[in-house]
């Protein structure tokens, strides 16, 4: 007996006495009908699996698509091409493609990379590493903002409030991901400062110099994005990427501005597909992206919401390529057939196509799509004509397909289509309550008046969602009754029983007083807040 890996001798002349050699010819007439239909449908598979191999591309391993063939020289600015070539037309290194506007000198670890200086930066663009900045691409420093806090009581009940859970954050979980306030530890998620640099602008906003210069020093020395860690894009855009473009906007402080070029650098190879939707998470250091664990396709709110933050981090840098990925994707997302405007949640990075049969909610994996075409086209000076109508479109589906009011009351509320579109539900998530700010937010800039009167409806119903439980906290989701006889329109199920301090009804609140300057809006944003307070006092008690 052998073993594996064991040398086997054979003694070659004793196997021709046994086995008398025979043209190949005479082999082949000697096989069995059988037999050869085996060989030859092994042949051809042998010679499909080449075929497929050498068609290859080898950067984004989608067979059978020629990438070199299908874009453009990545120098082109209305396209985008993260190959990266350098002047002889080889990638550089196993750490990938270059860094745009970052020195990539090969002394510099992967975890000191550093601005260009003007002189790099210019022997680059003349060698044609990096795009030169076009005319009309000026940019700008922002002046620091000065505030001075609150100036009333229940401005001060906030930064109380605020105070309060900065000073647990600070304690038990400073520079991590998240406070654990009940166990008084932490959780890293990305292990990127979650909380810390998404709490930047607020700190700013409310006057706390002491803690904002606190959290930028720490930054400055712990802060490094080159971690062996697998990250979501959409949440690292618009929490890190965010936060970081957010307190430079304010501040004027060039390192967030770094640290945001840097970020978004490192994201940028998650979008080199075929179609540009982008895959959903990416290693910091590797730059490898992939998909998900749980799911092949990427969620088509977040690879529709991560555009405001590139656009701004061009508009900052002039480097047209973040810019340019985000842009890709709305355009492509844009020639895809919809029902009616309406979007499924899931969209594949592999062929660029919505998910069949996947649910169309304006709740998770849904939500932010509509939020971002009306934000985007305003944000574009209300140029790009299909952020426009798609959103329009988008609107006018809402009403035809999701629209509907509960019983007994008759408050609006907005349901969702399961089975592709075919089988509606009157269910309506916490996050649908961003749908009232973006609908008045929109006609302050031309859309219809009418929005103005669903939002009115809307941001009504959400609020009653918080209003009629004892703790004035709304669920996670909420079930409505259709029957007109019905004891109660809404229904809340065990499963859904918990609040997660969501945001988007005290935004919707805001907008709405921002826009109708009613105040009734600013009393019902009140009684949430006091909610939150009182169902936190056990815990702030303890802490």
């Amino acid at each position: 007996m052998f073993g594996y890996g064991d040398r086997v001798s054979y003694d070659t002349e004793a196997l021709r006495n046994i086995y008398p050699q025979k043209s190949l010819w005479r082999r082949w007439n000697s096989l069995s009908r059988f037999q050869k239909n085996l060989i030859s449908l092994t042949m051809v598979g042998v010679f499909v699996c080449v075929f497929i191999f050498v068609s290859m591309d080898m950067s984004s391993g989608l067979p059978g698509v020629n990438m070199a063939n299908r874009l453009p020289d990545w120098r082109d600015q209305n396209i985008l091409d993260l190959s990266y070539p350098n002047a002889s037309n080889k990638f550089l290194g196993p750490l990938g493609p270059p860094v745009v506007g970052f020195n990539k000198d090969e002394s510099v670890k992967r975890g000191d990379i550093r601005p260009l200086s003007r002189e790099e930066e210019e022997e680059q663009i003349r060698v044609g590493e990096i795009p030169q900045k076009k005319e009309d691409q000026v940019v700008s420093k922002p002046k620091k903002l000065m505030f001075s806090g609150p100036k009333n009581e229940k401005q001060e009940a906030v930064v109380s409030a605020f105070r309060h859970a900065w000073k647990g954050y600070s304690e038990y979980a400073w520079g991590h991901d998240h406070l654990k306030p009940v166990s008084r530890t932490y959780n890293d998620w990305f292990t990127l400062k979650l909380t810390m640099i998404d709490s930047l602008d607020t700190i700013y906003i409310m006057g706390l110099n002491e803690e904002f210069d606190k959290a930028k020093a720490h930054l400055q020395s712990e802060f490094r994005l080159d971690i062996n860690k697998d990250v979501n894009v959409f949440e690292t855009t618009i929490r890190v990427m965010g936060g970081l473009l957010s307190a430079y906007h304010l501040s004027g402080d060039e390192f967030f501005l770094e640290k945001a070029l840097d970020l978004g650098n490192r994201l940028m190879p998650a979008f080199n597909t075929a179609w540009g939707v982008p895959w959903a998470d990416i290693n910091l250091n590797t730059l490898k992206p992939h998909p998900p664990s749980w799911n092949s396709d990427s969620t088509t709110s977040e690879v529709t919401t991560i555009q405001l933050e590139l656009r701004d981090l061009t508009r900052c840098t002039g480097i047209n390529t973040f810019e340019n990925a985000g842009a890709k994707v709305s355009e492509h997302i844009h020639t895809l057939q919809k029902k009616d405007g309406l979007v499924p949640i899931f969209i594949s990075p592999m062929n660029g196509e919505f998910r069949k049969h996947s649910t169309i909610t304006l709740g998770a994996r849904g939500d932010s799509y509509y939020e971002y075409l009306l934000k985007q086209w305003i944000q574009t000076g209300m140029t790009v004509d299909y952020l426009k109508e798609d959103y329009i479109d988008s609107v006018s589906g809402m009403v035809k397909h999701l629209f509907k009011r509960s019983g007994p009351s008759g408050y609006l509320f907005v349901g969702e289509l399961a089975s592709g579109g075919s089988d509606f539900r009157p269910k309506m998530d916490h996050l649908v309550c961003f749908l009232p700010g973006t609908l008045a937010l929109g006609t302050l800039f031309g859309m219809p008046q009418e929005h103005l009167r669903l939002a009115e409806e809307l941001i009504h119903t959400c609020y009653k969602t918080y209003a009629i439980q004892p703790t004035g906290l709304a669920p996670e989701i909420t079930h409505f009754n259709l029957q007109k006889d019905a004891d109660s329109d809404f229904v809340v199920k065990s499963n859904d029983a918990h609040n997660l301090l969501r945001p988007e009804t005290i935004e919707g609140l805001w907008y709405m007083y921002y826009v109708t300057k009613n105040t009734t809006y600013q009393d019902w944003a009140w009684e949430i807040f006091q909610g939150m307070q009182n169902s936190a006092a056990e815990v702030k008690s303890d802490l």
